[in-house]
């Protein structure tokens, strides 16, 4: 006994590894453009979205977790396999759909390494670092665990949290030497202090139509994931205490961490000139030039891609693993469970390279990088929040229907307290849902029927191919792989 208590998690553990799920630089830029009312979203999102999906997965996945968890054996006990199949797809994917996002983020730190910014808006060089840094990851992914996984811990380690520790540093001096802050300037024209400049910032967004709050879905997407971390609930030592407490001080750390890197960014790039892609790189290069330091801005650039590239080798082969477990199950065609000698899913990682270069295109159909980022961005949250939808909605009919199922955590309050958590949940994500299909006044998109043809057309196309897969779905499937 001695040896298992040395092996349980503390709460501050639990907590970092959730920030290290969670936060990504390449959300800075998007929560920048909204100045101070960026704190409204970021609140919206910490509340009534990370600490619901935080606590219903800690029930879920302590009541599960003998089947190891996860949303298809959640999902499946409430609703049946064919739900649970679909719930396991769209977390498989949105991070299909996501990968183009991130790594265009990485193509925009490239340009800035090869000292020409003006390439990060230009489709075709994102289009082409997207597949040849996609595709070597996937190189790498089919070669087994080893190398993929060492690199994997020092990219984001020097592509993440050390850009992430600068810029918030250089924001702190930038603004303790008394210097202009860009997201005030439009609150006090005649920025006589910091003190009359907040006296007049917008701290709640100026909403004019769903349009003018289409941003919520992109941020919300940056607090997405959390449901990864249930399976450690069991690894406390007293669950019911002490996951919450995780959670609750992770949600700070995020909080924290998203905002200073935000106002960080938006405090020297003017709102309407920030890219969604490399203005991340655009605060680096502002402030190290103003500092004088600017020959260090493609040392920057090479790093931030790192976190990007390492990102991508984290989860490039962990949720296609899931819906391996579906093939060997027999819920999708026996053709997608074959792996190579190293036990890699090789099938479905072709497929998901396929479907990867298929979206990399869009950037070749905005002339603006920008609206291509985030049209594959509300496409992602648009499949990301069914799964959510799916999962509150699970966990409230298990309550009822599963009563006296083990639950290592159990959110208090009852059945009351159930339907508060997952109901303030399940309204949240069903918002910012909708939120997505309109286009963000704060981008030019061109034709706004073209984006919510997209975005429409690939959640159409995403949550109709598990149910189709699932309708013709044979016996000698399962037979298969017996």
């Amino acid at each position: 006994m001695p040896q298992t208590a040395s092996k349980k998690l503390s709460v501050m553990t639990l907590a970092l590894m959730t920030v290290a799920a969670v936060v990504s630089l390449r959300g800075l830029p998007l929560m920048a453009t909204e100045g101070l009312s960026m704190l409204f979203y970021i609140g919206f999102c910490a509340i009534f979205f990370l600490i619901p999906a935080s606590l219903v997965s800690a029930e879920l996945g302590g009541a599960f977790s003998d089947t190891q968890g996860g949303v298809y054996s959640w999902v499946s006990a409430a609703f049946g396999p064919r739900w649970g199949f679909v719930a396991i797809w769209l977390q498989w994917i949105q991070n299909v759909v996501w990968y183009p996002t991130v790594l265009a983020f990485a193509a925009g730190a490239l340009a800035y390494l090869f000292l020409k910014p003006e390439m990060a808006g230009l489709g075709w060089f994102n289009t082409v670092i997207i597949l040849v840094i996609y595709w070597a990851a996937t190189f790498m992914t089919l070669q087994g665990a080893g190398f993929a996984a060492k690199m994997t811990k020092w990219f984001m380690l020097l592509g993440t949290v050390l850009p992430g520790l600068l810029i918030i540093g250089l924001g702190i001096v930038w603004v303790a030497q008394g210097n202009p802050i860009e997201f005030l300037k439009e609150a006090d024209p005649s920025g006589t202090s910091i003190s009359e400049e907040l006296s007049h910032a917008r701290l709640f967004p100026h909403i004019t139509g769903l349009s003018s709050i289409a941003f919520l879905g992109g941020i919300l997407l940056l607090f997405a994931g959390i449901e990864a971390q249930a399976v450690h609930a069991n690894d406390l030592a007293n669950p019911s205490r002490d996951y919450p407490k995780s959670m609750f001080v992770a949600a700070i750390i995020i909080f924290a961490l998203f905002t200073m890197g935000s106002l960080a960014v938006a405090a020297v790039v003017p709102a309407d000139q920030i890219s969604l892609n490399a203005g991340l790189m655009q605060a680096f290069e502002s402030l190290l030039t103003k500092f004088g330091l600017q020959f260090f801005t493609p040392i920057i650039g090479l790093f931030v891609a790192f976190g990007a590239i390492g990102g991508v080798m984290a989860w490039i082969g962990g949720p296609s693993r899931g819906l391996l477990q579906t093939a060997q199950e027999g819920e999708i065609p026996p053709f997608l469970a074959k792996t190579n000698h190293h036990g890699v899913q090789v099938t479905i990682l072709m497929v998901q390279g396929a479907i990867v270069t298929a979206l990399a295109m869009i950037y070749l159909i905005f002339t603006d990088v920008s609206v291509a980022f985030f049209v594959l961005s509300a496409m992602t949250i648009a499949l990301y929040l069914v799964m959510y939808m799916l999962m509150y909605g699970a966990a409230i009919k298990l309550r009822k229907t599963r009563p006296d199922l083990p639950r290592t955590y159990k959110i208090p309050g009852g059945m009351a307290g159930m339907i508060a958590v997952a109901g303030v949940g399940f309204i949240a994500v069903f918002f910012a849902f909708v939120v997505g299909f309109f286009p963000p006044a704060q981008l030019k998109v061109g034709s706004p029927t073209t984006y919510v043809a997209l975005v429409a057309g690939g959640l159409i196309v995403f949550v109709g191919l598990p149910l189709l897969i699932n309708a013709f779905k044979k016996p000698s499937w399962r037979q298969s792989q017996g």
